[in-house]
């Protein structure tokens, strides 16, 4: 497999001290605060309301604003979340609130809110959040760079790297005509996108595009799904079907993972190509069809040619023009390009707007190995995008068992986080986001719901 970039190793600068101020609230809890970040050895100021907050955060840099409320301050973190918001060193919020509701943690989440600390501030809890506000301060930002897509048709590619010219050229030459094409490319480097290409770009736009996944339907499901079925033709057939070739007449059919097909049924769709015609199961007469007919595949065919497991002839049939998608590993800083892409399609979708990008989380995109290419870098960003709070893609964002205690600059001597923690609100606020459906949920997180489920009880979210 080939290696992914690597980043370059950079130099640590200097750590930045954090300074914590702390607003309102009980003169206990301001006092416990106060302990706590001494034995963290954090800068740490108590002021008693929002007028002196203001002078504070007029005249001096804060890492974090800390407010404590007996009761869910609906008025005032709105009011809160609108002052940093106009600050150019947009210090932190965190409230601390005896009791937070689902609705509150939610409203917090959306404004952009840090962390919400539940009263009496727990030992381990302030210290996780000394360690995520450190990381946080630590880390230096980029903005985002600009994306310029490739428009084919209403179909869009992001690229810059120089691996995707041969894709876009081959585009180009083969979609006026009508000739069979073979895109050949791992899993999740774009193949349905390149034939949709195709089809927009070639003179059959104005009709159907048809795909089907021959890996996904069982083999003695596949021929009635290609070629349709009449009536009577076997027990269930209750009634005549019209087969994905019929549906794609004056049109495309794409065929993805062909190379999962019987020899069989190869053998049908080789007749379907040369002949321009089908039968139906179970019927006599041959149906003419005007099908332009493009494959793919995320196997070697010819080595299957090889082992007798596919059809020579079916091959050449197919590979008249031959495509093959490099991996993302291959594609360079498209990493990058598409990060920002993403970011901005999935923070459109849910109301979200994106500034910028941290360095460490845009190194830990960088090394990681994208076996599922751009499609594993979608989902990615999707729930970062869903669990993100602020306009900058951070760390934090992308999944857990990414980051280790370098990656979030821990001395070897340093407590490692509690992950259990970590993971439990990471639930919280994907569960929030889908508003409770535990199905959708699992889905974001890329887990079965029963396992969702079961970390649901453990963690009593």
């Amino acid at each position: 497999m080939t290696q992914p970039a690597r980043v370059a190793p950079r130099a640590a600068p200097a750590r930045e001290p954090l300074r914590l101020l702390s607003v309102g609230g009980p003169a206990a809890v301001l006092k416990q605060v106060g302990r706590l970040a001494e034995g963290e050895g954090v800068h740490h100021e108590r002021v008693p309301a929002a007028a002196a907050a203001l002078r504070a955060l007029t005249h001096e840099q804060w890492s974090a604003v800390l407010v404590a409320h007996d009761s869910d301050p609906d008025d005032q973190l709105e009011w809160w979340v609108e002052v940093l918001s106009r600050m150019s060193h947009r210090p932190r919020l965190v409230p601390m609130i005896t009791s937070p509701s689902m609705g509150f943690a939610l409203r917090a989440a959306q404004g952009g809110v840090f962390d919400v600390l539940p009263l009496p501030v727990n030992r381990d809890r302030f210290h996780n959040l000394v360690l995520r506000l450190q990381a946080a301060v630590d880390e230096r930002t980029m903005p985002l760079p600009p994306v310029q897509p490739v428009a084919l048709g209403s179909c869009q590619m992001v690229s810059e790297s120089g691996a995707m010219l041969p894709v876009f050229r081959a585009i180009a030459q083969a979609a006026p005509s009508t000739a069979t094409v073979l895109i050949e490319g791992d899993s999740g480097t774009g193949k349905e996108l390149t034939a949709r290409a195709l089809h927009l770009h070639g003179p059959r736009e104005a009709g159907p595009f048809v795909a089907v996944n021959c890996a996904a339907i069982p083999e003695n499901l596949l021929e009635s799904e290609l070629f349709g079925h009449e009536k009577g033709a076997f027990t269930s057939a209750v009634a005549r079907r019209i087969g994905r070739f019929e549906r794609a007449n004056g049109g495309t059919l794409f065929l993805d993972e062909i190379g999962d097909m019987s020899l069989a049924l190869q053998g049908k769709i080789l007749r379907a190509v040369q002949e321009r015609e089908i039968e139906r199961v179970g019927g006599t007469e041959p149906i003419p069809i005007d099908v332009r007919l493009i494959a793919a595949t995320n196997q070697d065919l010819k080595t299957l040619m090889a082992e007798g497991r596919f059809r020579e002839d079916l091959y050449y049939r197919l590979a008249v023009v031959t495509i093959k998608l490099p991996s993302l590993a291959d594609r360079g800083d498209d990493v990058a390009i598409l990060t920002a892409y993403f970011l901005r399609e999935f923070g459109e979708r849910y109301g979200k707007s994106f500034s910028g990008i941290t360095d460490r989380a845009l190194e830990l995109l960088a090394r990681h190995e994208w076996e599922g290419n751009v499609r594993e870098l979608r989902n990615v960003i999707e729930r970062a995008v869903l669990v993100a709070e602020g306009d900058l893609l951070r760390a934090e964002h992308l999944p857990e068992e990414w980051r280790t205690a370098a990656e979030l600059r821990l001395d070897s001597t340093a407590p490692i986080p509690n992950l259990r923690e970590v993971e439990a609100r990471h639930i919280t606020r994907v569960m929030m986001h889908a508003d409770g459906q535990i199905g959708e949920a699992a889905r974001l997180l890329g887990v079965h719901r029963n396992t969702l489920a079961r970390k649901i009880r453990e963690y009593g979210v």
